[in-house]
């Protein structure tokens, strides 16, 4: 598929959407088999909206063949990645739909039990997420007959602890780091028993699939990338809040509909993204991969959008201090590596270090990449080597 062929800029209405019924989406849905429902998901093609993109049906049927019992269903709403919000959101505004898909899950896998693991910055949410929590227990329980019960496990803000075992750790009062992998958690999950970890969007949009099916959902999106997604759209533009768009949408759709008139460059996926500089935009496409051409980056959710006025220095400065007070320090490429990338930087500006050592600093940040043994280490090199490879000047002068 040529660039040519992508989709324009299309804003969809999912997951805000009023005109939905949580109760009659399940009472049609668990009349069916649990193979039944698992199939559905799986022929969506919907992948996890968390950035990393696995596919939901894939993670939901490993743990439904797990025999070990006592299996869990978590959502991960410790929303973290800088600049995005758009959780929050979803579950001050529809919280029931992703109590819904926590509930497919549980009838496709056997679980009982669920958890959200909540931010720790977002626990004013509390009070209102236990209010929609007995609305929706009562009808579950009461007039679907369905036993599975909800809880809320609240974080203490650390960004690693999104890192879904990091996540196991935190809720077994262990520290927060990540664990080595395989087992995976679908096999081995909390408190040792198979559990399925969801994005907050990913659940809410699973309910999206059980209203309208596998085939109407795959009409929106390309290939690899079915279905919309919320963007959390920040920094220079006129238009900053959280938009449903479908997948595939060229970055010069994108900046054409949300930047100032001025925009140089756009961060896709927060600190842990990319970042594209204006003369990439239409050669960018917001998806997964496939077979489609040029660049291609998915996203948690988060675009920054920065004009002329922004020292790209400092941006990527603020990201080096942000991984560096976030490494959970268990590993040392991530650990050191963070540390010395920051301080590289400062050495060049200050000029103690030639401009070539930035090439030093590149080669550091693709070992990171190779060595670090979570995705919080591993990513550090996004940010850094697309910041650094289109704007090296503003990194020396």
């Amino acid at each position: 598929m040529s660039q040519m062929e992508m989709k324009k800029l299309k804003r969809v209405d999912f997951i805000f959407s009023k005109d939905f019924n949580v109760s009659e989406v399940l009472f049609g849905t668990f009349k069916k088999t649990r193979d039944e429902i698992l199939q559905g998901i799986i022929n969506s093609d919907l992948k996890g909206r968390g950035g990393a993109g696995f596919p939901t049906g894939l993670k939901w049927k490993a743990a439904k063949e797990e025999k070990n019992g006592g299996k869990y269903i978590i959502c991960n709403a410790d929303e973290g990645e800088p600049g995005t919000f758009k959780d929050r959101a979803i579950l001050e505004e529809a919280a029931q739909k992703v109590f819904g898909g926590m509930a497919l899950c549980a009838k496709v896998i056997g679980a009982r039990k669920g958890w959200i693991y909540l931010r720790g910055e977002y626990k004013f949410l509390v009070p209102h997420l236990r209010k929609e929590l007995a609305i929706f227990h009562e009808m579950l329980h009461n007039d679907l007959g369905f036993e599975f019960t909800i809880d809320i496990f609240t974080g203490s803000g650390a960004y690693v602890c999104g890192e879904e075992t990091a996540l196991l750790q935190s809720m077994e009062g262990k520290r927060g780091e990540p664990r080595n992998k395989p087992p995976y958690p679908t096999s081995i999950g909390l408190y040792d028993k198979p559990t399925v970890i969801n994005n907050v969007e990913t659940l809410a949009l699973t309910m999206m699939v059980a209203k309208i099916g596998a085939e109407e959902f795959k009409k929106l999106g390309i290939q690899d990338a079915r279905g919309g997604k919320l963007f959390s759209v920040s920094g220079d533009t006129p238009k900053g809040g959280i938009y449903e768009l479908e997948f595939g949408m060229l970055l010069s759709d994108f900046v054409e509909e949300f930047g100032d008139g001025d925009t140089k460059a756009v961060q896709v996926g927060g600190a842990s993204g990319f970042c594209v500089p204006r003369k990439k935009f239409d050669s960018t496409t917001i998806g997964y991969k496939g077979k489609l051409t040029g660049t291609s980056l998915p996203t948690g959710g988060s675009m920054m959008l920065f004009n002329s006025s922004r020292s790209m220095y400092n941006v990527l400065h603020n990201y080096l201090e942000f991984f560096a007070e976030e490494s959970c320090g268990q590993c040392t490429p991530c650990r050191v590596g963070t540390q010395q990338l920051l301080k590289g930087i400062e050495a060049i500006k200050r000029g103690e270090k030639s401009h070539e050592y930035l090439e030093v600093l590149l080669s550091l940040s693709e070992t990171m990449k190779l060595t670090s043994k979570c995705g919080l280490g591993q990513s550090v090199a996004n940010s850094f080597s697309s910041i650094v490879e289109n704007f090296r000047e503003e990194m020396i002068y």
